[in-house]
């Protein structure tokens, strides 16, 4: 789910520095990338994954 986060993050950054849209501090297309890339690297640290990645169906 954080992997599809920072997918939307990314579009939103690219949308904005390809635009050229004047935002403020807050909206720039470098914060969108920088939390986008926090919920990539929460996604590649393992959290935030679904049900299955808990180990459901290991039953031996």
């Amino acid at each position: 789910m954080l992997a599809i986060t920072a997918a939307v993050l990314f579009f939103i950054a690219f949308l904005i520095n390809a635009a050229g849209i004047a935002t403020n501090d807050v909206l720039s297309s470098t914060n969108f990338m920088l939390i986008g890339l926090a919920a990539l690297a929460l996604h590649v640290a393992g959290i935030g994954h679904g049900w299955a990645a808990r180990g459901r169906g290991r039953r031996r």
